[in-house]
């Protein structure tokens, strides 16, 4: 199955600890802290592999989470830093992020692309040594790495895109022209997924073709099969769009060029202005008077016109050849830059988020990333504790609590600790 889209989440690896450790050796007084740093937690970095062609693996994994960085030790050794997840992609894949919509990255170049990044790793309790605190018996926890939720979504990267309804001879002429093997049958909806085809003019010329399954109308708005693919088309530089002359189906094919493009058009109107060279396919089931008033209708639109029969090859030179000129004279396919995104700053902690409620007399404070700072604390120790208030004060606790009412002496619970409040 050809799959397309897909929803991911991504949780980058945890930094590791810092180490709360103290210099013990024979013949060395007052060795002093030794507690080591905490490793970076691993990011998630996607990569292009050019053996895939669709996002079917991401129906069935749809969480990918780094690990987590190694906690620090003693005699001032780092926790080893975790490596990163590498998540590969087909070339041509957008990443968007879920809620907003935002392009993070257009897997379009062969480069390396990081999306959510690893947690720093935490100091240990050597970095928090002074002339006044000798004795530091607190060290920093790791930070948690980025989480977030994205959209894989797969746009094909073809020079040309074949469009026009089903039935008209698109796989047929993809099939003539390039060494791309669609399936070909006479009935409506043959090709249920793209295909891609290089089409090449001369030893050192050539372009990709792409073979868009049938757009019917409505598919603009989400009819038929085509509104699925007209995404695929949205790269291409050049459209080629094929016509059933001869009215074979039982359709008019002057009212079929309108309702393409008018398709077109719905799903997005620049597509619809993207230059297009008009195919009219089946010339040998129809008369040359049809053929000249075809080609009178498309050439007085302003388009180039190119009568053939693609089953037999006849006037394909002339239509690749016309397609190869335009190409040389527009600009390279398109690549999509990512939104501006803010890089987290992980040292402040005034960008941390938590709530401060009341049950009773009982001030509650709720924020997740103080667990790990309560884990580091020693509440026995002063200096530890003057520590902890300091990140409350910094992190705007503090304040939250003033605003609430907090008074000398009332209870305030953070989780499993619970202090009195002094001013």
């Amino acid at each position: 199955m050809f799959v397309d889209t897909a929803k991911i989440l991504l949780k980058a690896g945890d930094g590791g600890n810092g180490a709360v450790s103290f210099h013990r050796e024979k013949y060395v007084p007052s060795g002093g802290p030794d507690g080591g740093d905490g490793g970076s937690g691993g990011n998630i970095v996607f990569v292009i592999d050019e053996n895939l062609s669709t996002l079917a693996d991401f129906r069935y994994k749809r969480k990918y989470i780094a690990e987590n960085g190694d906690n620090g030790r003693a005699s001032n050794c780092s926790g080893k830093s975790a490596p990163d997840m590498i998540v590969r992609v087909p070339r041509g894949t957008l990443i968007k992020e879920a809620d907003s919509g935002d392009i993070l990255a257009d897997l379009s170049d062969p480069e390396p692309v990081r999306i959510a990044r690893g947690g720093r790793g935490g100091f240990g309790n050597q970095h928090f040594a002074t002339p006044t605190r000798q004795c530091p018996r607190f060290a920093k926890p790791g930070l948690p790495g980025e989480q977030l939720e994205v959209t894989l979504e797969l746009k094909l990267l073809a020079d040309v895109g074949l469009v026009g309804f089903p039935n008209v001879g698109k796989s047929t002429l993809i099939s003539v022209v390039s060494e791309a093997k669609p399936k070909i049958a006479n009935y409506h909806f043959t090709t249920l997924t793209p295909s891609l085809g290089v089409v090449r003019i001369a030893a050192e010329s050539s372009f990709v073709m792409a073979d868009i399954p049938g757009i019917i109308e409505g598919a603009g708005v989400g009819v038929g099969l085509g509104h699925e693919f007209l995404r695929h088309i949205e790269r291409c530089r050049l459209l080629i769009h094929l016509v059933d002359i001869s009215g074979s189906e039982g359709r008019d094919p002057f009212e079929d060029f309108k309702t393409i493009n008018n398709e077109l058009k719905v799903f997005d109107p620049e597509l619809a202005s993207r230059p297009q060279i008009v195919a009219g396919n089946k010339c040998d089931l129809c008369t040359e008077e049809q053929i000249q008033a075809f080609r009178e209708f498309i050439e007085e639109r302003g388009y180039e016109f190119y009568p053939l029969i693609a089953a037999i090859a006849d006037g394909t030179d002339a239509l690749v050849n016309a397609a190869a000129a335009k190409l040389a004279t527009l600009p390279p396919i398109v690549k999509y830059e990512p939104a501006p995104r803010p890089l987290p700053d992980a040292g402040k902690i005034s960008n941390r988020e938590f709530s401060v409620r009341t049950e009773g007399d009982v001030f509650i404070v709720e924020a997740t990333w103080l667990l790990k700072i309560l884990a580091s604390v020693n509440m026995d120790d002063y200096e530890s504790l003057q520590y902890f208030q300091t990140v409350l004060q910094k992190s705007g606790i503090i304040d939250a609590l003033i605003a609430k009412g907090v008074q000398d002496g009332d209870t305030v619970s953070i989780y499993d600790f619970e202090f009195d409040y002094v001013s």
